[in-house]
């Protein structure tokens, strides 16, 4: 019975919205095909495992305003007195640790799973880890109008400052985080505060417009409902719906233990009731520069990290991006990251993986992943935090995983330098071209029927936390063939994509604006169909601005002053890039470009009904996708 409730416990907890650590224990390692060999390195952090079991404090830490905020406390059970450690922190808004129902109490500590497994390796290995409910959430007090309010990031600072007090504590910092909690260790960074060195954004956005709840321009309406209501309850001390067998074992966020730990956990509860759902701001925002909820906020980019890059820099904390290819859009979060920040100690990594990293999901070897996230952690930290000469600073700044040829590889840039364009046309027969077409403009005429969607495994379902599977777009053959796709001759070698294909397109709809949803595909010799990346854009926002952060893709700006109305059937030209990837093409395979109209899965439908959409080709429109390769 014990199992079966801590079973329970674990498929909501530790997997929920995402937001914890990736899967570590070697025996799920063994036969994947992301495990590191050589780059990056594997790191032994066993052999500084000089500790044995934790010791768990809890607390209010009372900030400038007399705001108190929740904070667990992780040390080695067996430090010595006055050992100094490093210190880790992560503040999350998911509950900093799950109140365990009586009797279950008396068989753990709470550390369960994927999260108790990293903090227990962090802690043997000479770390101390502080767990904290940011402001507005879990057991703290206040509330929230937005996401990383300035004062929850205020408060950031204030931990470090306590942290640094402390008799255990060696002064050097570090932060770490999953989705929510990589973008509340991100910001910490903007504080510039002298002590904390390094931060692990793991899985986590970079432009809140752009990389989640409008991707090129068109809500994401899935998300920000569902996480908006989930949020909601978890405010309310609550568990999200449909969790009814992990409410068996778990009765809402863990209390502070003080004499009067159940009276201030009601009071901080009942002061989140002024917490504002993001639902409801995304509902009145189309461009980047809107102001949500009628007017209440500026608007959403002053709780988005990209409009604090600079203060990042001059923190001079070394950052490592994480991410993997089906991590939402998060994998382009990474990259923008990595490619606007300056500190020569900052890497980035691109794996195989979904939004946490739980998974594989290369589809030619989809399993539990292989990779050993935590010795990567700790390899990153110990160098850090501890001085360790273990070769981080002489490994390559960039390493990513190629699909297909299920390897990692190393560069010192974004993307790899000496690509080759491999331009293909669209054309005649829905055909890809490898020459330009020499005809008079034509067009090929879709219908968009508004109950086309990519499904429920998919990446954009990733990152609330809804995949629990390596097999990701398992039925995109049948899919697919809803779409407007075209394909190119057999390849008569390997070809290998790495990064951000391109696509430009002639374009013309029956309404008034449209959507455009364009898809990269691999199709073998059989016909079956694979999922590899995918572009969105709202016609509308096609206009291109340089200057909002530096990118390798034409950016859209998404400003209102650039909105372009269109008028039906009006032609006009669309350049789009699709989410990076590296993905290896085989000999006797096609490339093929899939397009369609709308996401019903995910996205706002602007026509439920459907409406006409064309693409136009050859003469003077000259509609084409381009991908980076390599020759190995």
């Amino acid at each position: 019975m014990r199992l079966l409730f801590i079973v329970s416990f674990l498929f909501f907890f530790v997997n929920i919205f995402g937001q914890d650590a990736p899967k570590t224990s070697k025996k799920s390692r063994i036969g994947a095909t992301d495990i590191a060999v050589d780059v990056p390195a594997p790191y032994d952090y066993e052999v500084n495992r000089k500790y044995k079991g934790i010791q768990i404090e809890s607390r209010y830490l009372t900030m400038r305003d007399g705001t108190q905020i929740a904070i667990d406390i992780y040390l080695p059970k067996n430090r010595k007195t006055g050992e100094k450690i490093p210190a880790l922190i992560r503040q999350t808004r998911y509950w900093r640790s799950p109140q365990i129902r009586f009797p279950f109490s008396l068989m753990t500590n709470g550390l369960l799973g994927r999260m108790g497994e990293m903090i227990g390796a962090f802690v043997e290995n000479g770390y101390a880890i502080i767990n904290v409910d940011v402001r507005g959430s879990g057991a703290s007090f206040g509330s929230r109008l937005h996401p990383w309010t300035e004062d929850e990031i205020k408060d950031g600072a204030e931990i470090i400052d306590w942290v640094i007090q402390q008799d255990w504590c060696s002064g050097n910092v570090g932060s770490l985080g999953v989705s929510y909690g990589g973008t509340t260790a991100e910001f910490l960074g903007t504080n510039k505060h002298p002590n904390l060195k390094a931060v692990v954004l793991m899985f986590s956005l970079f432009d809140v417009y752009e990389d989640n709840a409008f991707p090129g321009g068109i809500h994401n309406q899935w998300f920000t409902e569902g996480w908006g209501a989930a949020n909601e309850r978890m405010d309310a001390n609550k568990l999200p719906v449909n969790h009814k067998k992990a409410s068996l074992l778990v009765s809402g966020v863990s209390k502070v233990k003080t004499p009067q730990s159940k009276k201030l956990l009601r009071e901080a509860v009942a002061g989140h009731a002024q917490n504002r759902n993001v639902h409801d701001g995304a509902m009145t925002v189309d461009c980047r520069d809107d102001a949500p909820l009628n007017g209440e906020i500026e608007s959403i980019d002053i709780f988005s990290p990209h409009n604090y890059i600079n203060a990042l820099n001059e923190s001079g904390t070394a950052v490592y991006s994480y991410s993997g290819w089906m991590d939402g859009a998060y994998q382009h979060s990474a990259v923008k990251r990595y490619l606007n920040l300056t500190n020569p100690n900052n890497k980035l990594i691109l794996g195989s993986w979904e939004h946490g990293g739980a998974f594989n999901t290369s589809p030619f070897a989809p399993s539990l992943a292989g990779f050993d996230h935590v010795g990567e952690l700790i390899k990153f930290f110990d160098y850090h935090l501890k001085d360790i000469q273990n070769g981080v600073n002489e490994e390559a700044s960039v390493h990513y995983f190629t699909v297909g040829a299920e390897k990692w590889q190393a560069s010192d840039s974004w993307p790899p330098k000496n690509a080759k364009p491999y331009t293909l046309y669209f054309s005649d027969n829905k055909k890809l071209t490898k020459k330009e077409p020499k005809t008079k403009e034509k067009t090929s005429a879709y219908t968009v029927d508004g109950t086309t969607g990519s499904g429920d495994v998919t990446r954009w379902k990733a990152v609330n936390g809804k995949v629990k599977t390596a097999y990701m777009y398992h039925d995109w053959n049948e899919r697919t063939k809803k779409y407007l796709s075209y394909q190119s001759p057999i390849l008569a070698d390997n070809l290998e994509m790495t990064g951000h294909a391109l696509v430009d397109l002639h374009m013309s709809f029956s309404e008034s604006d449209g959507s455009v949803f364009v898809y990269l595909e691999d199709v073998d010799e059989n016909g079956k169909v694979t999922y590899v990346t995918e572009g969105i854009l709202r016609a509308s926002h096609r206009k291109i601005r340089e200057g909002i952060y530096k990118d390798v893709v034409p950016s859209p700006s998404h400003l209102r002053a650039d909105y372009l109305a269109l008028q039906p059937n009006e032609k006009v030209h669309l350049q789009m890039d699709l989410l990076p990837t590296s993905y290896l093409f085989k000999k006797g395979h096609k490339v093929r470009i899939s397009i369609g109209g709308c996401d019903k899965d995910h996205f706002e439908l602007l026509y439920p009904d459907g409406y006409e959409m064309h693409l136009h080709y050859g003469g003077d429109a000259v509609s084409k996708v381009v991908l980076p390769t390599y020759s190995k």
